[in-house]
């Protein structure tokens, strides 16, 4: 498996950016008459399908939702068999209280939060990265 897998390393080259737009969840019953390159991501839940897009093309479609998001991305490339790194940026997120979802992709962890948090949001995640350590 490729990726980083030491903490500290992730840690102090996590390198978090904030993607341009801002996101929304909403859940289906079926992807039917759906474009899925329309969507960021899917996943599929006993109660419905999740999906995660872009807020301009969930108003087009008519889809209701209640949480508006930011994206960051954790630049570094971590392992999908890493221990700790999630738990140490939602540690630290939540000591600020910001909450935070987090879709784990094969090169790179994302986090979405909310619309209005996003700045500090990306500026704990700094921190976090500038001291390469966790509370764990």
């Amino acid at each position: 498996m490729s990726g980083e897998t030491d903490l500290t390393q992730l840690l102090r080259t996590m390198q978090p950016i904030r993607q341009p737009g801002t996101y929304v969840f909403c859940t289906v019953a079926s992807l039917t008459g759906l474009d899925l390159t329309d969507c960021l991501s899917t996943f599929r839940e006993t109660e419905g399908i999740t999906l995660i897009l872009p807020q301009a093309t969930a108003d087009r479609l008519g889809l209701t939702y209640s949480y508006v998001a930011a994206w960051l991305t954790l630049t570094v490339h971590s392992s999908l068999a890493a221990v700790g790194l999630t738990a140490a940026f939602a540690q630290a997120l939540a000591r600020q209280q910001i909450s935070c979802n987090v879709v784990a992709a094969y090169y790179h962890d994302h986090i979405f939060v909310a619309k209005n948090e996003a700045g500090q949001a990306l500026a704990v995640l700094q921190n976090l990265a500038a001291t390469g350590t966790s509370d764990l």
